[in-house]
């Protein structure tokens, strides 16, 4: 799986993990520890976000790391 393909991937399925919960871009980032900024950009595939931020926005969804990141190989 290409880098880019990755990176689609997660900002999809962290938007829509997001919708369901009904979150907001700001609520979100708030309860990640993270800037809304960093968020969009995270969501608009412009960054690629560290492990850390990965954990700390899977906890604030209440999800799975694996929710959130393309496992199929």
């Amino acid at each position: 799986m290409e880098r880019d393909e990755i990176i689609r991937i997660f900002a999809e399925n962290l938007r829509a993990e997001r919708a369901r919960k009904k979150f907001s871009q700001e609520f979100l980032a708030e309860k990640a520890d993270i800037t809304p900024e960093y968020l969009a950009r995270i969501e608009h595939e412009k960054y690629s976000p560290s492990l850390v931020v990965i954990v700390r926005l899977a906890i604030a969804l209440g999800v799975t790391i694996d929710k959130l990141i393309p496992l199929d190989v």
